[in-house]
């Protein structure tokens, strides 16, 4: 294994421990009843937030200044990139927030993994037979874990759930290379600043601001209400290791993957977010060991990733 591939799969491993922190606070709100819009919303508030103040402190305030004429200059773009990477995904995974344990949350979310080989390949990339079968391993076990979890007595809801967070599992990975491709494509974002897409958190603001439009839109449709003292606070929690940190260096070792399958390694380093999560659930938030199926499959997630990475 070249050193750097190995250096981007533990970059892509700590980007999964940040992000685990998502699950386990959105579940958190969920529980102490706080609206599931304002744990999406804030989140993206905070994050423009900080890196604005960061980019004034470290690249001063002409840099920032930059970057929003970057935004007005291709604002279609960071608005579709934005709403669909940041909006879409994020919406739906704290709307199920309040009825799926953090664990199941993340577990699922790892179809990711798979609906980033289609996204690659939508856009002209190609992926490895091995790299197909071993990701496709890794989806059985997700199944297994969704069967442990899934009960007759609210099967539609539990359903829905899962619907909805396989609907973010291509939000995500669509945006992101919607990104990819317009730093790395000269033909795709003509007249772009490519400076500008080479720094990871230029790339975070610009995907932030470009998911403001979705949020005020998705709020005439709810009754969100105010958020709560908890929200502000753990929103805040979210914003600096997920939005940031994890985002970070996700992106980072995606910039780093310079070949498809580097790229699909990156994204399948998201599985360990599992572990982080069931593990930190159990211990914070009192939640049950899974069942004997889940256990397994658990175990077959595991294996499917280091298969993956030996490979």
């Amino acid at each position: 294994m070249h050193i750097n591939t190995f250096k981007i799969i533990i970059i892509g491993l700590l980007a999964a421990l940040f992000f685990s922190s998502t699950f386990i606070i959105n579940r958190y709100i969920a529980i102490d009843g706080g609206h599931w819009f304002w744990s999406a919303v804030l989140r993206y508030i905070y994050m423009l937030i900080i890196l604005s103040f960061g980019f004034i402190v470290f690249k001063g305030y002409s840099y920032l200044k930059t970057l929003i004429t970057e935004f007005f200059t291709h604002c279609i773009f960071w608005i579709i990139a934005g709403s669909i990477g940041f909006g879409v995904f994020y919406a739906l995974i704290c709307y199920v927030a309040k009825s799926a344990p953090a664990w199941v949350v993340a577990t699922t979310w790892q179809f990711t993994i798979i609906a980033s080989l289609f996204i690659l390949s939508f856009f002209g990339k190609k992926i490895s037979k091995l790299t197909w079968v071993l990701i496709v391993v890794m989806f059985i076990g997700i199944c297994l874990i969704n069967f442990s979890y899934i009960t007759l007595d609210n099967i539609i809801s539990q359903l829905f759930n899962i619907v909805l967070i396989l609907v973010a599992c291509f939000a995500y990975p669509i945006g992101n290379q919607l990104v990819w491709e317009a730093q790395h494509n000269k033909d795709f974002l003509p007249n772009s600043r490519k400076d500008i897409l080479k720094n990871v958190f230029s790339k975070i603001f610009l995907l932030s601001l470009g998911s403001l439009p979705f949020w005020v839109i998705l709020s005439l449709f709810f009754e969100v209400g105010v958020p709560s003292y908890n929200q502000y606070v753990s929103m805040i929690l979210v914003a600096i290791f997920s939005g940031i940190t994890a985002t970070s260096f996700f992106l980072y070792a995606r910039t780093k993957a310079n070949t498809p399958s580097k790229i699909a390694l990156v994204d399948a380093t998201q599985s360990g977010e599992v572990i982080f999560t069931l593990m930190i659930e159990m211990i914070f938030l009192g939640a049950l060991m899974p069942s004997m199926i889940g256990i397994v499959g658990v175990a077959i997630t595991s294996m499917g990733l280091l298969a993956l990475v030996k490979s």
